[in-house]
């Protein structure tokens, strides 16, 4: 079990660019996958991406890719998501999740996309883009 603190959220104009951090507690962080989710008011959480424990692959849902990037800096143990040209529908509160990895061989993307699949999460960050 990690435990998780998500900060960067702000207000931002569209167009413009944010990066968020997920710090996670304990000495295991390489050992699992990381996820960003995100909720926007009355719908449900959906996936944005995630990250293998060793940062080689990473997934996203098809609405950000090209312009969301994350990472993860094990020895920090940190995971990122740079969120660039951003629209008013990016706005959410954004969650970050960990899940125990396969360390030979991932997951498939479908796995990494589930929520269900994650057992631990931040207290999430909120996210506003202005039009």
């Amino acid at each position: 079990q990690v435990q998780l603190v998500e900060s960067g959220g702000g207000l931002v104009q569209a167009g413009g660019s944010l990066r968020l951090s997920c710090t996670a507690s304990g000495r295991t962080f390489s050992s699992y996958a990381m996820a960003w989710f995100r909720q926007a008011p009355g719908k449900e959480r959906e996936f944005v991406g995630a990250i293998t424990w060793s940062g080689i692959r990473t997934y996203y849902t098809d609405s950000v890719k090209g312009r969301f990037t994350i990472s993860r800096d094990n020895a920090k143990n940190t995971v990122y998501l740079q969120m660039g040209s951003l629209k008013p529908e990016d706005t959410a509160v954004y969650y970050c999740a960990a899940t125990l990895d396969r360390k030979l061989l991932p997951y498939s993307d479908t796995y990494y996309s589930n929520s269900l699949n994650y057992a631990d999460w931040g207290q999430g960050t909120q996210v506003t883009i202005s039009s």
